[in-house]
């Protein structure tokens, strides 16, 4: 059953394949997720079960067999009757079977909607869960780079002190600015198990197993290329509202074929003794003869009032669920107008610190040659650098938010 389950998630499985190649290592924990989520695979057995209802609803009553012993035995012409046997079964109304089994058809394929949209909402956890610890990656990274940058230029502050060059203030202020980043690395490394914790629950494997993730994640052209209709048209919790409707109009239908008559057919098989009255040589034709009697019944629904009250419930309920599929294609709208922002800010983000970290690179070259050449502006050079570190970790903020935000694209959309 695992397999054909994680045969399902793979013939729905698409969206990772419109994503940019440098997201591969990310489709592959999706895969992995796809197959050993709980939580998945507890939406893919309550589908399992609404379709195994399909055969329940399309199944007759089970016939009813009854015995019964005459404690005085009834006289008969032919003798008496000793005991009885009858079997009978009902049958529903024409096309009550047929309604029924398409109301159970109809509430599983809703079930197989919460499915995929499970299997969507998966994707979306686990990108809240991946790129923040490729955000914890970089600036760790960055922070070690920082911490060698400044261990030379403390190196560098320490030889013009000694040789009359330089300050020990300078030496001092680089030192501060060392511990600073050695503690901020301290807590980024604490902090990735927790991260390690929430990613690895969603893939149910060992909380801190260790997780590649993607060198830098760079935005491709033509990713935001979304159809708002396709929310409506292709959102699975859309499709699964729309399936309750038509199982609600299924059910009224249901409820008005289950308010006409039931038939039923029988047999009754009596068992007959002989007789012991009669006088020596008289014999009598079919004395002791067994009865066979067959029966047909009709079941007369005179109370009404149920089958009115369950036509109401089935129509209040299709009500219920266009109102909800409203609501939801409102909320949809107003998600989707948000994460394209988004993901715009994040575009234009990126562009700024990248245009940003560029010039404030030629900036602390230039203080840096003015630093070894006169051993002036050190502090100008350690503000310059720590804005530098600054504008690298936004940016590896920004390229997070960017994934995380068109991966929701990807989950409202149904990509």
């Amino acid at each position: 059953m695992k397999r054909n389950f994680y045969i399902a998630v793979l013939t729905v499985f698409g969206l990772t394949q419109s994503l940019v190649t440098q997201a591969q290592k990310f489709g592959d924990y999706f895969s992995m997720a796809a197959e050993n989520n709980p939580g998945l695979q507890a939406e893919y057995k309550m589908f399992e079960a609404a379709l195994a209802k399909v055969d329940q609803a399309n199944s007759l009553s089970d016939p009813t067999l009854s015995f019964g012993y005459f404690i005085s035995p009834v006289e008969t012409r032919v003798g008496p009757q000793r005991a009885r046997i009858s079997l009978s079964q009902m049958f529903p109304w024409f096309g009550t079977l047929k309604a029924g089994g398409n109301v159970a058809a109809l509430n599983a394929e809703a079930k197989y909607q919460s499915f995929l949209d499970s299997k969507n909402a998966l994707y979306y956890d686990l990108a809240q869960a991946y790129y923040p610890l490729f955000e914890l990656e970089k600036w760790m990274e960055l922070e070690e780079q920082n911490i060698e940058i400044l261990q030379l230029y403390k190196t560098i502050s320490t030889s013009k002190f000694e040789n009359g060059e330089g300050s020990m203030v300078d030496v001092l202020r680089v030192d501060l600015m060392l511990k600073d980043s050695e503690t901020n690395l301290q807590i980024l490394k604490e902090k990735k198990r927790p991260l390690l914790s929430k990613f690895n629950g969603i893939l149910n494997r060992d909380e801190f197993t260790e997780v590649a993730v993607s060198d830098s994640l760079l935005p491709s052209a033509g990713l935001i290329d979304f159809q708002k209709d396709s929310i409506y048209s292709k959102h699975p919790l859309i499709g699964q509202l729309e399936l309750k409707m038509d199982a609600a109009e299924a059910q009224s239908e249901l409820a008005a074929k289950q308010g006409l008559p039931k038939i039923g057919v029988g047999l009754d098989y009596v068992l007959v003794d002989k007789r012991t009255d009669l006088a020596p040589g008289i014999n009598l034709p079919d004395d002791g003869k067994d009865a066979l009697m067959p029966m047909v019944s009709l079941s007369v629904p005179l109370y009404r009032g149920k089958y009115k009250a369950a036509k109401k419930e089935a129509n209040l309920i299709k009500e219920a669920y266009s109102l909800q599929k409203e609501d939801l294609i409102n909320r949809l709208a107003s998600e989707y107008e948000m994460s394209t922002f988004k993901i715009s800010e994040q575009t234009e983000l990126m562009q700024l610190y990248r245009d940003q970290i560029a010039e404030t690179e030629q900036v602390l070259n230039l203080l840096y040659s003015d630093y070894g050449n006169s051993g002036e502006d050190f502090e100008e050079l350690l503000r310059v650098r720590q804005q530098l570190l600054k504008y690298e970790k936004l940016n590896a903020t920004a390229q997070k938010e960017y994934q995380i935000a068109l991966a929701k694209l990807n989950y409202i959309t149904a990509r």
